[in-house]
């Protein structure tokens, strides 16, 4: 491989913050070169409601792992994310011919088209299309049907798709950061890359990725990912729910969250909790604050229990849950989501990583990350790599065309 392939790039536009991370394949997983984060605007429910916002959180976060890692990064893998993600099952059947015909790619193609035609609207776009399962000839259980010979291929896969206009705006607030997506998938199947094991897959196990804005699972058995589901409501609608029960600012209310919420909720329950800002002291009562909490959460989780339902896998996933996202830092978070969803829970990081590893081992890096391998594997089918030695700064907003020109230029 060139020395140039070697560089991948992810980066998550999340409702809070825009993530970037810059690496090296190697041969014992990604070194982490170069990571940088901004506060992220223009998102609704995880979705870019305005195109001009997030360019700049792009820019800032790019430029930042830029300059740590001494490389450039025209290209990247890219997080999308929103309750518009769906998952959907689909099959299919051609015929291919005689019986010593010899299945190729053309014959994959078509037995993609066949299988989706009428079940995937035209609206909608296809992000990922992963087939479970082949039967040729009546015999099933085939991963892997190129080269095998028979007269009619079968087809079952699991369609991830998102609604085109979703889609759309992510392209073009990455056009805008002078940004060209190699990849764009979904967040929660990011996070599954860097926090999972083949073994666990294997087995059966959920990443489920708690974002500010909103909540998303990824159901993974026999290898394969079987479902994708997202709830409206994350991290920060539990932090919304204590500003306004407790008539206070957001950010007292977050550091609340983060300090001095657990997962054990009930526990100290008689103890006040103390904020000190400046000169001034608040004083609120932790039962008000568990009760507040555990509410919101209690929602999110019985959401995410009727996702598990709805794939059939409640509470049959040997390997348990894994805890990503910036949600996944409250205290005792898993021993609360254990308790609801009635499965083993464990906070995840990304692993296979080294370099500077210890700031981006992280659970809200885990997507991240995550999008580097997408981005290595994108390079190795396309040819082309997304980061490549520094050379000129591309990405100098003074004095060049506003981002509100560039906006307006995409729909001219």
């Amino acid at each position: 491989m060139e020395e140039k392939a070697r560089f991948v790039v992810g980066l998550d536009i999340g409702s809070n913050f825009v993530r970037a991370a810059i690496g090296e394949m190697t041969h014992d997983g990604i070194r982490v070169v170069g990571y940088g984060e901004a506060p992220s605007d223009g998102m609704r429910r995880g979705i870019v409601s305005d195109i001009s916002a997030p360019c700049s959180a792009i820019d800032h976060a790019l430029v930042a792992a830029e300059k740590m890692s001494g490389l450039e990064a025209p290209d990247a893998a890219v997080s999308i994310n929103g309750v518009n993600i769906t998952s959907t099952k689909v099959d299919g059947m051609i015929a291919v011919g005689v019986e010593d015909h010899e299945i190729d790619e053309v014959d994959l193609e078509r037995i993609i088209d066949t299988s989706i035609a009428g079940k995937v609207p035209a609206t909608r776009q296809i992000l990922k299309n992963m087939p479970y399962e082949y039967i040729l000839d009546g015999q099933g259980g085939i991963r892997e049907p190129i080269g095998m010979k028979g007269a009619r291929l079968e087809m079952r896969a699991n369609v991830i798709s998102t609604m085109k206009l979703d889609f759309d705006n992510v392209v073009k607030a990455c056009t805008v950061a002078e940004l060209q997506p190699s990849i764009i998938e979904p967040a929660v199947i990011a996070a599954s890359r860097a926090v999972l094991t083949n073994h666990q897959r294997q087995n059966g196990v959920a990443v489920l990725d708690m974002g500010g804005a909103t909540t998303s699972i990824a159901i993974y058995d026999e290898g394969e990912l079987q479902y994708v589901g997202v709830c409206p409501y994350g991290s920060n609608d539990v932090t919304n729910d204590l500003a306004a029960y407790l008539k206070t600012i957001p950010d007292v209310a977050e550091e609340i969250k983060l300090r001095f919420v657990s997962g054990q909720f009930g526990e100290g329950s008689g103890k006040d909790i103390t904020i000190k800002r400046g000169r001034g002291e608040y004083v609120f009562s932790r039962k008000d604050v568990d009760e507040v909490v555990e509410s919101r959460l209690e929602e999110i989780f019985e959401m995410m229990r009727k996702h598990l339902k709805h794939a059939g896998y409640d509470r049959r996933l040997p390997e348990g849950i894994i805890l990503t996202g910036g949600g996944a830092k409250m205290k005792d978070i898993d021993k609360y989501v254990c308790s609801q969803m009635e499965l083993a829970v464990r906070v995840g990081v990304p692993i296979n990583i080294s370099g500077v590893n210890e700031d981006v081992a992280k659970p809200e890096y885990a997507t991240a990350i995550g999008l580097m391998y997408a981005d290595y594997e994108a390079a190795m089918t396309n040819g082309h790599t997304s980061a490549s030695k520094k050379s000129e700064k591309k990405k100098s907003k003074a004095g060049g065309e506003s981002v509100i020109s560039k906006v307006l230029k995409l729909f001219k």
